[in-house]
């Protein structure tokens, strides 16, 4: 399958309607994805990137259909992951000494990966490459949006900014159009691929938009390497990363927990009971980390304003599911956000502590000292519980 975006430029990539799981297993892709790749066919004829490595040989295949492969001269790597440059083994065995541009730190990574001395043209930012009829191609480096050799390309004249990862999404479509699809399903998934991907990035990504913003330059289309292409207002999901890089919040409240014996579940429901009594208004959600996706749970984070993570003590720590979402939150380096702690404990107590250290080192702005319960909540630990909430409805940034 291959499509015209615009005049001479077409996309000749690969969706992906099965895939559940990404990055190993680290990222849930719902939704599936696409590996976006783009052929520009003008007086010289530049490819933008490949597709997924399962995927290789269905992509030179079809790549040939389209063109003849010799005709290609010019390879882009915009990033060395291997979902972007994963056919590029396959593609190299046909045309070895086809010139593959990316920056310097591209040629490292696409070197570890897959340990072949190519023909490399390293480019930086500002550097041009002419395509013929009047039309070039610019490069951006995008350094850690979100990887070290990350860059982007932009072909004057049609006014196309090829993104690679950034203003990406993983959802897999056959309208391929950002105008033709499910605007809250995109959404969605543009925030959780922001939340779960970018987060720790956020100062960069502000700066390097800056950036690029400054330049002035018309933007007609955005062809992402994952998901939709932005040909209707491109520019809008520019602004929401905008927004999303300054410390995003909304007026929500996220309760995390998980429990053994229901204990810390009640302390959950009943200290979200005491919020909503002060603040109706305040959109307010629990998760149960077990039972939950845990990149869905890192995107409500990433919405909300607080948080509260409860766990029930557990060998003098916190339960295994708990310890696990914050490897994943301490990596993200949210900004202004606060946070308290809860649990149930038999005997020793200690979770509130451990998490409230956990909290303190993943940046979050600890509210109090926590709340605890001993065994299953009675009476007054559950009157307790209700206070906390209210109080938590009370603290404002």
């Amino acid at each position: 399958m291959s499509f015209k975006i615009k005049n001479n430029v077409y996309w000749v990539g690969k969706i992906d309607w099965e895939i559940r799981k990404f990055h190993g297993n680290e990222y849930s892709t719902h939704r599936g994805t696409t590996y976006n790749s783009y052929l520009i066919k003008e007086q010289r004829v530049a490819l933008i990137d490949t597709v997924w490595k399962p995927f290789s040989k269905e992509f030179v295949k079809n790549l040939a259909k389209e063109i003849d492969l010799d005709k290609i001269d010019y390879i882009i790597t915009n990033h060395a992951e291997i979902d972007h440059s994963g056919a590029l083994p396959e593609l190299m065995e046909r045309i070895p000494d086809k010139p593959i541009y990316c920056t310097a730190n591209g040629v490292k990574s696409i070197k570890g990966h897959y340990h072949k001395d190519w023909n490399f043209q390293v480019v930086k930012t500002g550097d041009t490459l002419d395509l013929g009829n009047d039309k070039q191609l610019i490069f951006v480096e995008m350094r850690m949006l979100h990887w070290p050799d990350s860059m982007a390309c932009y072909l004057t004249k049609d006014n196309i900014l090829f993104s690679n990862d950034a203003f990406g999404q993983h959802y897999a479509t056959e309208f391929m159009y950002n105008d033709l699809v499910d605007q809250n399903e995109l959404f969605v998934e543009c925030m959780k691929y922001y939340a779960n991907i970018l987060t720790p990035f956020s100062v960069l990504v502000d700066k390097k938009i800056k950036e690029v913003l400054d330049l002035q330059i018309p933007i007609d289309i955005i062809g992402t390497s994952h998901g939709v292409i932005w040909r209707d207002n491109p520019t809008q999901i520019v602004e929401k990363y905008l927004a999303w890089a300054n410390a995003y919040q909304e007026n929500q409240i996220t309760i995390l927990y998980d429990t053994m014996w229901d204990g810390t579940k009640r302390m959950a429901e009943t200290i979200s009971k005491g919020i909503l009594e002060i603040d109706k208004k305040v959109n307010l959600k629990l998760f149960n980390i077990a039972k939950t996706d845990k990149n869905d749970i890192i995107t409500e984070i990433f919405k909300s304003r607080i948080i509260l993570v409860g766990s029930p003590t557990i060998g003098g720590g916190i339960l295994s599911s708990v310890a696990e979402i914050f490897e994943m939150i301490k990596g993200l380096r949210f900004r202004n956000k606060k946070a308290a702690a809860f649990g149930c404990y038999g005997w020793s107590g200690e979770s509130i502590q451990v998490l409230n250290e956990l909290l303190k080192k993943s940046g979050f702005s600890v509210i109090n000292e926590g709340i605890r319960a001993l065994w299953n909540p009675d009476d007054e630990s559950i009157e307790k519980c209700l206070e906390f909430g209210r109080e938590i409805a009370k603290t404002t940034n």
